[in-house]
């Protein structure tokens, strides 16, 4: 048996290296998938067509405009049939810039993709799955909402606030159904991160506890687990997924 067939779900940023892995895991349960891309449409359409029947390309959206998030949710919801059993909240960016220097657009570009745009897509999606009875909502945080990084301070701000708006999302829409957690990935592998920055792998694989990096497909089966029906009382959650990176001794 699969874990989520019969589901319908939405992956917002599926062009990337953690959407792709959230999308094929939910796919390989058996759900059907929504990818959501802005930039990244070929490798959606690649990863549509890996899939098959059961996915969907819906590119273009801008995430940081909420009429273009409920627009996507929508699309999604009528591909499903008028359903939509599950969001994966994914879409992000990470540019780096010393918080000295960084000005107050540096941190809106950053807020409104990581935060505002969890927030509209999750205020959308949840008005179809309480007319469906319910459905679930996984944010996509990271280690650093916790654990700052220097240049990072606008990811790590909005990071944390993810967290905090699923505890807090997960109080008001819990009397309909409706489940929302948060993931936190550490170090995830991806194409030519070895060539740009050796030194922090070698110190990434250092700090765990397992020993390697993580892959998206790692993501995604946290994703799986918590959308499924094996997380039925699990919400509010933050499920940390960085290999033992966060039990290191501090001293």
């Amino acid at each position: 048996m699969t874990l989520l067939a019969g589901r319908v779900a939405l992956i917002t940023g599926a062009g990337g290296g953690i959407g792709r892995g959230i999308a094929l895991r939910f796919a390989q349960e058996g759900a059907a998938v929504a990818l959501h891309c802005r930039t990244a449409v070929e490798a959606a359409r690649e990863l549509a067509a890996e899939i098959g029947e059961r996915a969907v390309v819906l590119p273009g959206a801008d995430l940081t405009v909420e009429d273009e998030c409920r627009k996507v949710v929508a699309q999604a919801a009528e591909w499903g049939g008028g359903r939509l059993d599950a969001l994966v909240n994914n879409a992000g960016v990470q540019p780096v810039r010393d918080l000295p220097g960084m000005t107050a657009a540096d941190w809106r570009a950053v807020v409104d993709t990581n935060l505002t745009s969890v927030f509209a897509c999750t205020q959308a999606a949840a008005e179809v799955m309480r007319e469906q009875g319910g459905g679930t909502v996984t944010h996509i945080a990271s280690v650093e909402a916790r654990m700052p990084a220097e240049g990072h301070a606008h990811y790590c701000a909005s990071k944390a606030a993810v967290v905090m708006h699923a505890r807090a999302a997960a109080r008001e829409y819990g009397p309909y159904g409706i489940r929302v957690n948060t993931v936190s990935p550490g170090l995830i592998d991806r194409e030519r991160l070895a060539e740009a920055w050796p030194d922090g792998m070698r110190r990434w694989r250092e700090a765990t506890a397992v020993g390697r990096l993580g892959h998206p497909e790692d993501v995604g089966d946290a994703c799986v687990f918590l959308a499924s029906r094996m997380a039925s009382w699990v919400t509010g959650h933050d499920l940390v997924v960085d290999g033992g990176a966060s039990a290191r001794s501090t001293w």
